[in-house]
Formats: C-alpha cells, sequence, structure tokens
C-alpha cells in the first residue's frame, strides 16, 4: 500500500466526519479542517495512507480537546451488544461454527465512522452469511489453527468487537488460547480497553493494548511490551483496512518475520479497490 491521489480528498472527508460529529459550532468545525491542512500537505506519499491520518486524527483531538468518536463508540457497542444472543444462536446452530463465526466477524468490519456516515448492519450480516468471500482462504485459516495453539488478535472498531467477540469464543472452545490487542488511545472509532470492557471481552480472553493510537499497527510506533507479543505470536488475526494497509507495508518492507497474518475486513475505499483488485464492498479473508 501507498498513498495515492485518490486519499487526500478522504483526509478531508475524515476531518469533515470528526468535526460534524464533535460539534456544530461551524466557526470550530472549519478551524478542524483548516488545521489538518499541514498534515495533509506533508503526507509521505510512498507510506501508506494510514500514517497521514493518524497524524491527521492528533490534530483534529488537540484541536477539539477530545475524542470526537467517543459517543458514537458506545452507541455502536450497544447496537451489536443487542444482536449478540441472536447472532451466536446462529454460530451454533450452524454446520460450521468457526466458518460462521469468521463470516461474522468480517460483517462487523462494516462499523467504521472513518468511512461511514450511515451503516445497517443487519444487511451486512446477511450478505456475509449468504455471499462469497472476494478472496477466501478460509481453508489456510483452519489448517493454520490446527497447529498453532496461540493468536494474537488485533481488534479494530468499537462495536465491531462484538463480532470479534463472537469469534474469539469459538476459538477458546477449540482449545486455542486468544490475546486480544485494542489501540492504547483514541483515534477514529477504533477499539480502546474502555470498549472491551464496555462489551465482557475481558471476560472471555486476554487483553492487551498496543501502547499506540496510530490508524492500523504502525509497530515502530507501538510499545515495546506489543511489539515483544507480536513477535512472539506465529498466527495474527487482524481486522480492518488500517491493519491491512500498515501490516502489509511491514512484511513487504521485511519488518515483520515469516508469521502468518490473517487480514479480515471489508474493501470500503477505491485506493484498497485498487491495491486488491476488488470491488468495494468486497468481503476479504486473506493470509498475506
Amino acid at each position: 500500500m501507498k498513498t495515492y491521489l485518490e486519499c487526500f480528498p478522504c483526509f478531508l472527508k475524515q476531518a469533515t466526519i470528526a468535526a460534524k460529529l464533535s460539534t456544530d459550532d461551524e466557526s470550530l468545525q472549519v478551524k478542524v479542517i483548516k488545521g489538518v491542512t499541514e498534515e495533509i500537505l506533508y503526507a509521505d506519499i510512498a507510506k501508506p495512507p494510514a500514517y497521514t491520518t493518524t497524524f491527521l486524527h492528533r490534530k483534529i483531538r488537540k484541536i477539539l480537546n477530545k475524542d470526537p468518536y467517543k459517543e458514537v463508540k458506545n452507541h455502536y457497542n450497544r447496537v451489536a451488544s443487542l444482536l449478540y444472543s441472536e447472532m451466536k444462536e446462529r454460530i451454533l446452530k450452524s454446520k460450521d461454527p468457526l466458518h460462521t463465526a469468521v463470516r461474522l466477524a468480517i460483517a462487523g468490519n462494516v462499523i467504521d465512522f472513518g468511512v461511514y456516515t450511515s451503516i445497517n448492519i443487519l444487511e451486512t450480516i446477511d450478505k456475509a452469511l449468504k455471499g462469497p468471500l472476494a478472496i477466501d482462504d478460509f481453508s489456510l485459516l483452519r489448517e493454520a489453527l490446527s497447529d498453532n495453539s496461540e493468536i494474537l488478535y488485533l481488534l479494530d472498531n468499537a462495536g465491531e468487537v462484538v463480532f470479534d467477540k463472537l469469534l474469539i469464543e469459538v476459538l477458546n472452545n477449540m482449545g486455542i488460547k486468544v490475546k486480544a490487542v485494542a489501540k492504547g488511545e483514541p483515534v477514529l472509532n477504533d477499539c480502546t480497553i474502555e470498549d472491551v470492557n464496555e462489551v465482557g471481552l475481558p471476560n472471555i480472553c486476554d487483553v492487551i493494548v498496543n501502547g499506540s493510537d496510530c490508524i492500523g499497527t504502525i509497530l515502530e510506533m507501538t510499545s515495546e511490551e506489543f511489539r515483544d507479543e507480536f513477535a512472539r505470536h506465529n498466527l495474527v488475526i487482524s481486522k480492518g483496512q488500517g491493519n491491512f494497509e500498515t501490516l502489509s507495508y511491514a512484511k513487504k518492507n521485511h519488518e515483520i518475520d515469516n508469521k502468518k497474518i490473517f487480514y479480515l475486513f471489508q474493501v470500503k475505499c477505491d485506493v484498497v479497490s485498487q491495491e486488491l483488485n476488488l470491488p468495494k464492498g468486497s468481503m476479504v479473508l486473506q493470509v498475506y
């Protein structure tokens, strides 16, 4: 992944979404948009767009003096939690609980206010259970699970974490120990320790933070403790576009050893669509 020309209007779109979520004060909204121009000006196009959006959202939070996504994160944690029992029943009644849980985890990736301002969760769940995956490495995931007793699970968004909880429960039932990773500080609607506590994830697996407020996982900006855990695990499940952008870039640049990383996400933008040669909206389970 690198930063394309199409990323630049998206940077401004993200700033606009954050500003409108945070305040009705038009002068403050304009201040946010103008305030991120330096971050956009100095964007390193050789790196994934997640690098620029990381600096951009740091600036937004500084201008607003708050986390603009706090309320929307709380809302979608509640909404997804209301669906938990129904989704768990679907998994338990399915012929292949692991396969169903993986598809639901990909469906949950639709909850992303860095890209969308409205979301139809039920429609996405239905699509995930009935439609094909554009890239489907499920057989390789099942094989990798048979060879590993531990997984590092990189969480993505609030709300979505409820779908991850369902998959982690299935993995637990298979005798696999899961260590889930949340963000160290707020960024976009990404999952922090407050979000995982809100949905009860620490009740079913160990949870750590990565010591970072970056979009995706930019290893050099994470804590030493997280990097040690990352290095220790041979098998990683990685949720979301941001993690795909940053970790595939790191692997390409030989910053990551020969560990298996399975990416679970939905294609949400033209740039990732172009990178993978897939239409927007595609659901992906890819080992890289």
